[in-house]
């Protein structure tokens, strides 16, 4: 494995795009330590250790609440943008037929649609935090200050989302999620530090130690195993004569991977459930914020677990069905000559892949599901709640992880290179 991830190296498109991944991190991590002026960082890292959301926002920020650094909305904006402008796509003629019709064109108008709203979304975010989250936490309170406060936020978060496509475009792997991904993984040494004063201070046994790494571990090898696991459909293509020689009739087969989706349902499940406490803020003193408060403010709590669940299933099923278009694979494989073996060509085809996608999607949503939601109660039930990284964090880590590393297959494959997941 490390020999082919080295020999990647040797590669100058390869090594390029590593390069600037790796170097986009490193400016990300130095902007975390770029703090905002006019605020008390105690105070606020005070409101971020008593957990609820700000404690989820400030993992999904990769500890940008707790400096509050010029990085402290993150992408979550970009996120929560094209949550809307995903579901709008369905409803809204227009954007569907830029998205299905409008070619390179129709996606880079999307792209900049999901811009503006991901622009106003960051201003009411910081409006929000500025005026009502962390008001408390202003060492100067004039309207100067504010504004100065609030633009750097979300000039910050823009400056995280252009680096996040950049990424995209000229290094490895998807930008957006590789900046969550780094943010978490950078919070792991902050909770190994805490699970050994707890040990220390004998709040915490090995034994829970242990136990936990071993449901941990378990739970990683089972994403890692649904990440890799697919579905073939098999295919034979027809024979026919061209200038005298037999062309076709090869059998091959069309791969459905069990997690179509990758992690995108995760982050957006996590993100929507922001949502609800954002909106708690402008209506303080009201039964909706005592709920949202009570029920949704923490990542243990069994209200906001069920929610969190529900909305995995939704995205992954919502997901699979804007990926996967059985009608146009169909018409791809009678086009190319293709057929599945016992099936008509044409509309039977598209039925058949509908059939065999709900047939996966179904337990796919019900593992991706469970496997965010089990760690977050054990977690609490074995006063573990202090660790950063629970279900959601392992499902994000490994999915990325397995991402980059199947497009780092992808470029090694197409120069006759074994792959490094597999060497």
């Amino acid at each position: 494995m490390l020999k082919n991830f080295f020999a990647a190296f040797k590669l100058p498109e390869v090594k390029k795009r590593l390069l600037i991944t790796m170097g986009i991190f490193l400016l990300i991590r130095l902007g975390y330590y770029i703090i905002m002026p006019y605020i008390d960082r105690g105070a606020i890292a005070g409101m971020v250790d008593q957990g609820g959301f700000l404690a989820l926002l400030d993992l999904f920020s990769g500890g940008g609440y707790q400096n509050f650094s010029i990085f402290t909305l993150g992408v979550l904006p970009y996120i929560n943008s094209s949550i809307i402008l995903q579901l709008l796509v369905v409803v809204i003629p227009h954007l569907e037929n830029l998205s299905k019709e409008g070619g390179e064109e129709g996606r880079r108008q999307i792209a900049r649609y999901t811009n503006y709203l991901a622009l106003v979304l960051a201003a009411l975010q910081a409006f929000m935090f500025t005026n009502y989250v962390f008001v408390d936490a202003l060492i100067n309170t004039s309207i100067t200050a504010k504004i100065v406060i609030m633009t750097a936020m979300v000039a910050g978060s823009f400056l995280l989302i252009w680096l996040g496509e950049f990424i995209t475009e000229k290094g490895m792997g998807n930008g957006v999620s590789l900046i969550i991904f780094v943010g978490i993984i950078t919070r792991i040494p902050m909770s190994v530090r805490e699970a050994s004063t707890m040990i220390k201070g004998g709040t915490l046994s090995y034994f829970t130690i242990i136990v936990t790494l071993v449901v941990l571990f378990l739970v990683l090898a089972g994403i890692i195993y649904a990440y890799q696991s697919e579905r073939r459909i098999a295919v034979q293509y027809s024979r026919r004569i061209s200038g005298g020689t037999a062309i076709g009739g090869e059998a091959s087969f069309i791969p459905i991977k069990l997690v179509q989706t990758g992690v995108l349902p995760i982050i957006f499940a996590s993100s929507v459930l922001t949502f609800p406490t954002i909106i708690a803020q402008f209506v303080q003193g009201t039964d909706f914020e005592a709920f949202v408060t009570t029920y949704l403010a923490s990542q243990t709590s069994f209200v906001f677990n069920i929610g969190f669940f529900l909305l995995i299933v939704f995205f992954t099923y919502f997901y699979t069905t804007i990926t996967y278009d059985p009608d146009q694979m169909a018409e791809n494989l009678q086009k190319s000559g293709g057929f599945i073996p016992g099936v008509r060509p044409g509309e039977a085809t598209a039925e058949f892949i509908r059939f065999v996608l709900s047939r996966i999607t179904f337990p796919a949503s019900i593992f991706l599901g469970a496997l965010a939601v089990v760690p977050n109660l054990l977690l609490a039930s074995t006063s573990l709640s202090i660790f950063y990284f629970g279900g959601t964090s392992i499902l994000i880590i490994v999915g990325v992880a397995v991402e980059t590393g199947n497009q780092m297959e992808a470029f090694l494959a197409m120069r006759q290179y074994k792959g490094f997941l597999r060497g």
